[in-house]
């Protein structure tokens, strides 16, 4: 094997702490680099990173190393090919643009207002455990639709499952906690499965037998038929009504996925929007309060908003890296990687990667390719509620910053982003007023 010796002196500590010098170094020098520390391979540089995440032939998630499968089993985060799209085409109608719009920005905005409503008159607050974070959990919460579960029993499931996957890619026994919360949420989603398909199966019938009624009536006349139609009307109502709050989950389950599919696969969602969103609002918010110049531009020009929002994603990418496992024997630049190799795609490597982004440490909103930022990866693995996760982060920093006068960091209370996988800072405690 080439030396690699930057690789060989990087350690899961200096990654996690503050990585960003180091892969400026390993992305000049060693853009493909095997880290004996992680035991693989690091792809630090913006073109070979794309080339891992769109050749699923060669570099797959299909491992039984992938430790969230562990955890939840098979699911759309870990199958590759036709059974990745068996799992993941019945959850993603409700996640494209426009559905995204018309069934969750007036929730956004009305939670966004509670919580902020509780916050006004303290002057003070750590947003992330306050307020980033609970708003993820709320708009998870509506999104499975999930029966007798409320916020905090999410939060609860969500909080045991990271930790058992957390404990298993650290190369510990997995927390017992994290199967046992898996098994609640699998219980919840046969349960509201099981109501959907319930009160879809009695409106149906219904329906028919109105019908009927309304068709052997014709011969005695239109009062007969309207009353066939109106019946109808207040059924479909009343069936609309006792559904869950989404038919996210009962869709799934009818469209060719088993119920434990459903469930690892809900397990996913939460874990995806609640780690990578909250991530996602501390991040962008901790970047516009350090850099006062750029939210003067912000709060002059609101359009600049989602410009502030991509270049935090660019900066501080919630998942700072995304893996895969060779397939075959392969080379990947300078690198002979071998068939089984872990490779690890460094999102926050390939974010700052100059031959794309000029002088890429520095925050700029009116930068006019930060959309090319991996914060979502690419590929077939994209994230599938990328435009959810924008429009969630882009009304929560617009109500902050016009609900909370002069808001800034508190000097007392220092913080930054931290983790190896999963980045944003511990805490963000802010003032305003």
């Amino acid at each position: 094997m080439i030396a690699f010796p930057l690789g060989a002196t990087t350690t899961p500590a200096e990654l996690a702490r503050d990585p960003h010098p180091r892969l400026a170094e390993l992305r000049a020098h060693e853009p493909v680099s095997w880290l004996p520390a992680l035991n693989g391979w690091l792809v630090t540089r913006r073109d070979p990173a794309l080339d891992v995440m769109r050749d699923v032939e060669t570099f797959t998630v299909d491992d039984p190393r992938f430790t969230t499968a562990q955890v939840v089993g098979p699911s759309m985060l870990s199958l590759d090919g036709a059974e990745h799209t068996r799992h993941r085409e019945p959850f993603a109608a409700p996640f494209r643009p426009r559905e995204v719009r018309e069934g969750f920005a007036e929730f956004i905005e009305e939670e966004t207002d509670r919580l902020l409503t509780a916050l006004e008159p303290h002057g003070a607050a750590d947003l992330r455990r306050d307020f980033a974070g609970p708003l993820a959990v709320a708009v998870v919460t509506k999104a499975l639709g999930l029966v007798d579960a409320d916020t905090a029993t999410v939060l609860s499931w969500y909080d045991a499952i990271v930790r058992a996957v957390s404990d298993l890619t650290a190369g510990h026994a997995a927390d017992p906690a994290g199967p046992e919360a898996y098994a609640r949420l699998r219980a919840a989603v046969e349960t509201t499965v099981a109501k959907g398909a319930t009160v879809a199966k009695g409106a149906t019938a219904a329906k028919g037998a109105t019908v009927t009624k309304g068709t052997a009536a014709e011969a005695e006349g239109t009062a007969a038929e309207t009353e066939g139609i109106e019946a109808e009307a207040e059924v479909s109502a009343v069936a609309e009504a006792d559904l869950p709050t989404t038919s996210l989950l009962t869709a799934a389950a009818a469209d060719r996925l088993t119920l434990p599919e459903v469930a690892s696969n809900a397990a996913v969602l939460m874990f995806g929007g609640i780690e990578t969103t909250e991530a996602m609002i501390t991040n962008a918010l901790l970047h516009l309060l350090r850099h006062p110049d750029q939210l003067a531009l912000v709060r002059a020009d609101s359009a600049l908003l989602d410009g502030a929002i991509e270049e935090s994603l660019r900066l501080e990418p919630g998942a700072a890296v995304v893996d895969r496992y060779a397939t075959r024997d392969t080379t990947l630049g300078r690198a002979a990687i071998r068939k089984g190799d872990l490779v690890t795609v460094s999102l926050a490597g390939a974010n700052r990667d100059p031959a794309v982004f000029p002088d890429p440490d520095r925050f700029d909103v009116r930068r006019d390719n930060s959309r090319l930022q991996l914060a979502f990866a690419h590929g077939p693995h994209y994230c599938l509620a990328a435009h959810l996760a924008r429009l969630e982060t882009k009304i929560a920093l617009r109500h902050l910053l016009d609900r909370l006068p002069a808001l800034r960091l508190d000097p007392d209370r220092p913080t930054a982003p931290q983790g190896l996988v999963f980045r944003k800072p511990p805490a963000l405690h802010v003032r305003w007023g």
